[in-house]
């Protein structure tokens, strides 16, 4: 007995993208633990997934190797753009760390945030207020990196206002050289930033979804909704507003690299992110689950070892 084979007729039909394959998503969870880091034809090969015993081992690797990522782009003398997401957030703390005592100077380092909460028009928070994005980035990131960090000309943000500019600013980048590397963490629903799967019904190809480059006032799925609460709000779903600006798939999927983190254990054995890092890894690319497509870029994918399973019932 189980979701497939009940939904019919429950008040959960109809509750999930029309584009998903319950049966496929479930057969990819249905792994042993171990298996996990196994290659899949589909992945480029220069991608690689990197399991971590620990949160805090995985704040270190992925603050170092966006570490790494500026120190190398300045040494070869190129600029780097950093699609840079409110999330996870133990990584910049490493960042800073690493950045500062390797006395690496940003001034090189475009950052665009990949999305922020909106009402209904697209109108943002303010940047003082603590629930922003832009205020995260700036209280964990761009402050704390002091003398050598990003030039405030340098950092945007995902207001209604900046967001359409991005496909533009970054394409002038690339055409100077400069590399983009999206960072990123993967939803309960497979979202990259705030994208969405079940915007992939809107689109009559992949061809067509694939060119979208942001969206200003997204719904979100009521499962990121739900998400955000117990990761951001302390449970309190209604302080989560229901709509986001975003990047799409004609941003993050111009990366010429990736960083992903995956940090999603509750404790006491729950966690929320084990289906979404499964399916990434072994669904294949799919415009209905955009995070299926973040293993066709080289890079890494840092995860919580626990997060690998087995996804079986338990008691707790």
């Amino acid at each position: 007995m189980n979701l497939m084979q009940t939904i019919k007729g429950s008040m959960t039909e109809g509750f999930f993208p029309q584009g998903w394959d319950m049966e496929r998503i479930d057969r990819c969870c249905a792994h042993a633990p171990e298996t996990i880091e196994e290659r899949q034809p589909h992945w480029h090969e220069g991608f690689r997934p990197v399991a971590c015993e620990e949160l805090g081992e995985l704040e270190v690797k992925m603050g170092h190797e966006i570490a790494l990522q500026i120190r190398s782009s300045r040494e070869q003398g190129r600029k780097l753009a950093c699609i840079l997401p409110a999330g996870p957030m133990g990584m910049y703390k490493w960042a800073v760390f690493f950045l500062r005592a390797w006395q690496v100077d940003c001034s090189h380092v475009y950052g665009f945030n990949m999305d922020e909460w909106s009402d209904d028009a697209g109108n943002t928070l303010s940047p003082d207020n603590p629930g922003s994005f832009q205020y995260a980035m700036e209280q964990a990131f761009y402050g704390p990196l002091g003398e050598y960090t990003v030039p405030v000309a340098q950092r945007h943000f995902a207001t209604k206002e900046a967001l359409p500019r991005y496909a533009e600013q970054i394409a002038a980048l690339k055409a100077e050289g400069a590399q983009l590397i999206t960072i990123f963490g993967i939803g309960r629903m497979m979202h990259i930033a705030f994208w969405e799967p079940h915007f992939g019904g809107e689109y009559e190809s992949d061809a067509t979804w694939r060119q979208a480059t942001h969206r200003i006032a997204a719904q979100l799925h009521p499962l990121t909704i739900e998400q955000n609460a117990i990761t951001s709000f302390k449970s309190r779903t209604t302080l989560v507003p229901c709509r986001a600006n975003t990047i799409g798939p004609g941003i993050f999927l111009q990366s010429d690299a990736i960083i992903g983190g995956c940090d999603g254990a509750l404790g006491r054995g729950m966690q929320w992110q084990g289906l979404s890092l499964w399916t990434t890894l072994r669904y294949g690319p799919d415009r209905w689950l955009p995070s299926t497509y973040m293993p066709t870029f080289p890079g890494s994918l840092f995860f919580l070892r626990e997060l690998a399973g087995p996804l079986a019932a338990a008691v707790n």
